[in-house]
């Protein structure tokens, strides 16, 4: 037969808020150290120059006074705030909350009516938050909650309407220890990886611009097929100078957030891995710098120094980038669980639905539909804060 002492324990609900300095943790410790309680659970933050600490003690309840006088006397030689709530809890109440789900929403700016919408969402699907953490807040802000009682795929569905009425995205993804495994990352070049595209950037040198442009929007509206779009696109370039590639290469952009971005992931242990349905003659140099030893692209013809207007061997269309994936992905002995698509455009669908999670950057509305989550603004270091990773730890992996 179990007894109050079996289901319940008396806590003490510690809450100290006042200007961050050096010390203000470990005397409140000292404090509590002369009594015989044990701590259940403890968070800290500083927003600016402004600490809030909040622990939950286990205790006597004899000795509630003591420690309430003791802590009044703490605030004092500290100069800060301390306010106590004592009382019995039910043990389970404390128990460790499973089956977590992350959702981080980010944008240049979020308004507090987009914080009111998710946050009622998350109620009325039956979650709870545990903790919020800001992971960024320049170039972007981005915001993690972490929520318990969730179910991933009905959060995901009430969240999606928040996101477009408000500017935002917000991803949604399973916790648990599978969230900081090994991953392979792989990203589309055109628009993704680079500013531009490629064969466009080739096509204005050989004065074709407006014809390859027209078909490339098709193509990436999903309008025609791209292995025919690209061969129609490639073969007027035929007679560009070979040295035109070398012009082109000096004009490429990385996408801001780019660099960070994977070597970040390489630094911790990820893998990055590069598709695109452009040229593997132009984006070589590019991927040698980057140190990505994974990638396919396709292979332009040249003879007697000049562009034959023609691929070579076969093309890397959307199929060929979901196969380079999994191909990818068990080279590394990654499951494709932990893999990650990144692009925006209709050649990237099939690779985006594979992987484990599927991101649209800058990508078009059916790109959008198909992805797990989106990222809108023209920062590609967004999706580390998707995975988790703040900015604190971003900037400590830099040094």
């Amino acid at each position: 037969m179990s007894t109050s002492a079996d289901t319940e324990q008396y806590t003490g609900l510690i809450l100290l808020s006042g200007v961050d300095k050096p010390g203000i943790t470990a005397s409140l410790f000292e404090t509590l150290s002369a009594f015989a309680i044990t701590v259940l659970d403890i968070e800290q933050v500083v927003i600016k120059d402004r600490l809030i600490l909040t622990v939950l003690i286990a205790l006597n309840p004899a000795h509630e006074s003591a420690i309430a006088a003791d802590l009044d006397s703490c605030a004092a030689s500290l100069d800060v705030d301390i306010a106590t709530l004592f009382s019995y809890e039910a043990k389970l109440a404390i128990s460790t909350k499973a089956n977590l789900v992350h959702v981080v929403i980010l944008s240049k700016k979020i308004s507090p009516a987009a914080i009111a919408e998710l946050a009622a969402a998350i109620n009325q699907s039956g979650a709870n938050i545990e903790r919020v953490t800001r992971l960024a807040s320049t170039p972007v802000t981005a915001i993690e909650f972490v929520l318990s009682g969730a179910k991933q795929e009905v959060l995901s569905q009430v969240l999606s309407p928040i996101a477009a009425s408000n500017g935002v995205d917000i991803a949604v993804q399973p916790g648990g220890v599978q969230r900081h495994a090994r991953k392979l990352v792989q990203l589309d070049v055109d628009s993704t990886l680079i500013q531009q595209e490629v064969i466009e950037l080739l096509a204005a040198k050989a004065g074709v611009a407006d014809q390859v442009i027209a078909i490339t929007d098709e193509a990436m509206r999903g309008e025609l097929d791209f292995e025919q779009s690209l061969r129609a696109r490639v073969a007027l370039l035929k007679g560009l100078p070979v040295s035109a590639i070398t012009e082109v290469q000096a004009q490429i952009l990385l996408t801001p957030g780019a660099r960070t971005l994977i070597s970040t992931l390489h630094k911790l242990g990820h893998t990055v891995a590069v598709v695109s349905g452009g040229f593997i003659d132009v984006i070589a140099p590019l991927l040698k710098e980057l140190d990505i030893e994974y990638f396919k692209a396709n292979t332009l013809g040249i003879e007697n120094g000049l562009l034959t207007g023609e691929v070579i061997g076969a093309v890397i269309d959307r199929a060929a980038k979901a196969a380079a994936l999994r191909e990818f992905a068990a080279l590394e002995s990654i499951s494709m669980e932990q893999t990650i698509a990144i692009g925006d455009g209709a050649n990237d669908l099939d690779m985006i639905v594979a992987a484990g999670l599927g991101i649209a950057f800058n990508a078009k509305p059916a790109v959008k539909a198909a992805a797990d989550s989106s990222i809108s603004e023209p920062y590609l270091g967004s999706v580390l804060y998707l995975l988790g990773i703040s900015n604190e730890e971003i900037e400590q992996e830099k040094n």
